[in-house]
């Protein structure tokens, strides 16, 4: 390629996304919710508690397995292709 082809292709690429539109965020939250109080400030020590021991229950292990059995059965099916 040369680099007049790979300038016209930058150009088109950022001519192209120029034109995006964007959803309107403003509406994406109720109006009641919006006047609402603000949530209420929580000491962080809990939260990295909780995000440090996570309660996987000995099913979750079995059901995670088998849905990782099932991923690698379907990258299988697909390289096969």
């Amino acid at each position: 390629m040369t680099a007049r082809a790979i300038i016209c292709g930058m150009v088109a690429a950022l001519s192209l996304s120029a034109c995006a539109q964007f959803p309107e965020l403003d509406r994406a939250i109720p109006a009641d919710e919006q006047r609402g109080p603000y949530p209420d400030l929580v000491p962080v020590g809990g939260l990295l508690a909780q995000a440090e021991n996570p309660r996987i229950e000995d099913d979750d292990a079995d059901n995670l397995s088998a849905r990782a059995a099932a991923l690698k059965a379907r990258a299988a099916r697909l390289r096969a292709y």
